[in-house]
């Protein structure tokens, strides 16, 4: 999690990094998913080796951290398995809460803005496009919207344990007090999150005053008593708070220890931390009353089985082998139109020839001639072209060298395209996704130096 507060990206930081990207020399198209618990890198590349080499000498440039730590910390992905993962990704099947909705808006964005930029082409786009379809399939036709909505909803879920409520009962705050620090998408979810579950009253701050009064009218409209403080009073609130959130994603801390030093014996504080990097410094949890819960916390935190794994990984391998069968036959394509210029070329130059040798042929009987050579080709190329397409679309082991080697003996055979591999055994390959994840880590040792 440290790593990830020193990798985390704002708008600007994120954009410059992608541009950066896809100045390097083997990288041709590239986006950053970029977001609270994970760091991942889309790109295209021409040089497998050369690639990772360059999105790591990027990461370094642009946060500081060394080439060795940020090694030790990279799982890597490519091909059909960088596919594989952006669609399990978008499907909220690999979010630190299952389920979770906010993912498959997150790498909308990340595309959206890469592609303002010039960053994104054909190839992520497509893979863009699947996956965010492979999302709202396993959403709609799957169960894993009920492990949870949101980390917000994970998070409070979480508080509310430790505070001795049931998450299940009719408005567990009923009577609370509840302090929301930001007015973004993630303060905004809190507050209205807090707000279905009976907070009598909510306090808001955020730098900029005109969108807590925003957020603030937003809950008097949904029936809960709101009011606005200005950003620099927020400590004073907390001794009137039984239940606070940051979420503003802010340099600095929001709420420091020395903030809760003073809060009144016996008061009790439930802080949640939504930011990274992190908003709400671990010493207040030292105070004798005050809980904490931030994003490195609920790592920790078991989560049940939705009982919706297997219907949604059964949506993602129909449409990873519809978009590798797709990319497949897109890959030979090239291939086949070569193949067939080739083959005309060389009808011409027969033709031509064999005129020259009987230049008395009439005019109908050369057309005929050229017709018959033209069928015999096209008879000759039709059934093999045709296989070479079936193969590319069928097999996940032939590429489109294999297969035309098989027919023609052209190209030599390529390996199989999808493999999981550690950092220091990659192979070149087309199609790449690094990142960083604290969850991931734990539970995939392969992906850990």
């Amino acid at each position: 999690m440290a790593l990830l507060e020193q990798l985390s990206m704002d708008d600007a930081v994120r954009d410059s990094t992608a541009r950066e990207l896809v100045e390097s020399p083997s990288l041709t198209e590239a986006m950053i998913v970029s977001t609270c618990n994970r760091l991942e890198v889309y790109a295209m590349t021409s040089s497998f080796h050369m690639g990772v080499n360059d999105v790591v000498q990027v990461l370094h440039n642009m946060s500081g951290v060394d080439m060795d730590t940020l090694r030790g910390y990279l799982y890597v992905r490519y091909a059909d398995a960088a596919a594989e993962h952006m669609m399990v990704v978008a499907a909220g099947m690999d979010s630190m809460v299952v389920g979770e909705q906010q993912i498959i808006g997150q790498v909308r964005t990340a595309y959206q803005h890469a592609t303002e930029i010039g960053t994104v082409g054909p190839a992520l786009h497509g893979l863009v496009q699947a996956s965010l379809h492979t999302g709202k399939r396993v959403h709609t036709e799957t169960n894993i919207d009920d492990a949870g909505s949101s980390m917000v909803s994970f998070a409070v879920e979480e508080a509310l344990g430790q505070m001795g409520l049931d998450p299940a009962a009719p408005e567990p705050l009923r009577g609370k007090t509840a302090l929301v620090l930001g007015a973004g998408a993630m303060a905004s979810l809190a507050a209205t999150h807090l707000g279905k579950l009976g907070v009598s009253t909510l306090i808001i701050a955020n730098r900029t005053h005109e969108r807590a009064e925003r957020l603030a009218d937003h809950a008097r409209q949904a029936g809960v008593n709101a009011e606005v403080v200005d950003f620099d009073d927020r400590a004073k609130t907390l001794h009137r708070v039984d239940i606070g959130v940051s979420a503003t994603g802010a340099n600095t801390f929001t709420i420091e220890g020395k903030d809760v030093d003073g809060l009144p014996a016996g008061h009790e504080l439930m802080l949640i931390d939504l930011s990274m990097p992190r908003d709400i410094d671990d010493a207040t949890a030292t105070r004798e009353g005050v809980r904490l819960v931030n994003i490195e916390k609920l790592h920790n935190v078991q989560r049940e089985d939705s009982g919706s794994d297997g219907a949604a990984q059964r949506i993602v391998n129909e449409e990873l082998a519809a978009y590798s069968s797709a990319q497949r036959v897109k890959d030979v394509a090239p291939a086949v139109s070569a193949l067939r210029r080739h083959a005309a070329e060389l009808v011409d130059s027969e033709l031509s020839r064999l005129k020259s040798k009987i230049p008395d042929v009439s005019g109908d009987d050369y057309e005929e001639i050229q017709r018959t050579v033209r069928r015999v080709v096209d008879k000759l190329l039709h059934h093999p072209t045709v296989r070479v397409k079936e193969l590319a679309a069928t097999s996940g082991t032939l590429s489109y060298e294999s297969a035309l080697q098989e027919f023609f003996g052209l190209s030599e055979a390529m390996p199989e395209r999808s493999v999981k591999v550690d950092v220091d055994e990659l192979p070149d390959a087309e199609i790449v996704a690094l990142g960083i994840t604290d969850a991931e880590r734990a539970t995939a040792g392969m992906r850990t130096k």
